[in-house]
């Protein structure tokens, strides 16, 4: 790797903690140059504007959750080991100590949610990816037999993702040691409802 690519892989990385914890629009980029060492002039050398360095921080977002969630989880067997997976690589996701700020998809979701632009539709692409793939992982259980015939895969995602999405906000926001503990009975309720036996 180049000195010019390390410089950018530093910046993003110092700029994605940064913006963990205050968001997309909270990053600054003068406390950004600051933290680096780097004159205002030396960032955009790498990005040329404020909403590239968005884009490409969602997207480091992304590779992360991809390495740390779904990968692990693909390896998996077909159907319902693998949605298992995902849902506790997701729950350890949300609770990883290095990110003190939180989930950046998560966050971003809701700072962007009604704001239009580039940067919203690079999110909703992504989050669009990550739910059309549960509910591909839903469709698999369904033919390996674990979940019963005419389960709505994409009701499941929505389902599933709703859990994921409460646990964070009672996790994070209100701090409620018993986030967890919910989140695994509302996920197993959701297994039940869709599982051959039902």
């Amino acid at each position: 790797m180049g000195k010019g690519a390390e410089t950018r892989e530093r910046i993003l990385d110092t700029a994605f903690r940064m913006a963990a914890r205050d968001g997309l629009d909270g990053l600054s980029l003068g406390q950004l140059a600051a933290a680096l060492g780097l004159s205002k002039s030396g960032l955009f050398a790498h990005f040329d504007s404020k909403q590239l360095l968005q884009i490409d921080l969602l997207r480091t977002a992304a590779e992360k959750f991809t390495a740390a969630v779904l990968l692990p989880a693909f390896r998996k067997p077909r159907g319902l080991p693998r949605l298992r997976a995902v849902f506790d690589g997701w729950l350890r996701w949300v609770a990883d100590p290095s990110m003190p700020g939180g989930c950046l998809l998560h966050a971003a979701a809701t700072e962007l949610d009604d704001r239009e632009g580039p940067v919203r539709d690079y999110l909703v692409a992504t989050l669009r990816e990550l739910n059309a793939a549960i509910a591909k992982a839903a469709r698999l259980a369904v033919e390996e037999g674990h979940f019963r015939r005419g389960v709505d895969c994409e009701q499941f995602a929505f389902e599933m993702q709703a859990v994921l999405l409460a646990y964070n906000q009672h996790r994070r926001l209100f701090r409620d040691a018993r986030s967890e503990r919910r989140a695994r009975e509302a996920f197993e309720r959701l297994i039940r409802s869709s599982s051959v036996q039902h």
